[in-house]
């Protein structure tokens, strides 16, 4: 089972080590323009009670980005299946429909704590004020994995290049502006605020944003993360399983 996983993560990370560069510099776009643009310019005149608005910033912009670099690390397996027919190697292969989940989720969260490893190099930089902890890496891991299980979900049922971007555009887009990444969720009307607060990065943004300014920790979010991971997990691995059957 675990060289199963290794196998299906070191074809991954071949990959993406040949591509480092290009990565890592991607990666690097965004965040300095959600920097500048809200924590140097709009940030200056917003006061978060806690410290600037950069500090406040920084933790949502984690989330958001770990969100949405594991899910599009996932979204390859929708043209190995449906275009490129290289998915069918896994399927007549050995390996377990379980390995092959884990080994791509694996893979999607090393490309997540890489990209999230640069932003906060980015943040320091930018003279953002906040602290890493282990528990802040842990909330950070389940995060890309409940999105890399998201996208692979995605990846398995959807037909077409227009249905992966309808669902980037219905589901991933709205969680980016209204979890909790750029402000609180308190400021959304009540029944809005309650759908947000099911949702996954609203707990992810709150947590991380606790724990670097030590604040209380909401073991009901954790709890909420680790459901939604053991869940998905589940049903990636059936979908899979559907498939190779």
């Amino acid at each position: 089972m675990l060289y199963d996983i290794w196998t299906v993560f070191w074809r991954d990370w071949v990959v993406l080590k040949h591509r480092m560069i290009k990565f890592i510099l991607s990666r690097m776009v965004a965040p300095i323009l959600y920097m500048v643009a809200f924590g140097w310019g709009l940030g200056r005149s917003i006061n978060t009670g806690t410290g600037s608005y950069l500090d406040f910033l920084v933790p949502g912009i984690l989330a958001l980005n770990s969100m949405n670099i594991a899910f599009n690390s996932l979204t390859p397996v929708h043209a190995e299946r449906i275009y490129h027919k290289s998915l069918e190697e896994y399927l007549v292969s050995p390996i377990r429909p379980i390995a092959f989940v884990a080994g791509k989720i694996l893979a999607a969260v090393l490309r997540g704590m890489i990209s999230s490893a640069i932003i906060v190099v980015l943040a320091y930089l930018f003279g953002a004020k906040f602290a890493i902890t282990p528990l802040f890496i842990i909330v950070l891991i389940i995060n890309c994995i409940i999105f890399a299980e998201i996208g692979f979900s995605a990846a398995m049922t959807v037909q077409t290049f227009e249905d992966m971007a309808r669902f980037n555009t219905y589901i991933l887009l709205p969680m980016s502006f209204l979890c909790g990444t750029f402000f609180s969720t308190d400021k959304l009307p009540l029944l809005l605020h309650y759908f947000i607060e099911a949702l996954p990065l609203t707990h992810t943004s709150t947590l991380l944003r606790a724990i670097t300014h030590n604040q209380e920790i909401s073991i009901l979010s954790i709890g909420i993360l680790c459901l939604y991971m053991v869940v998905l997990f589940i049903i990636c691995n059936r979908i899979l399983g559907k498939i190779k059957n």
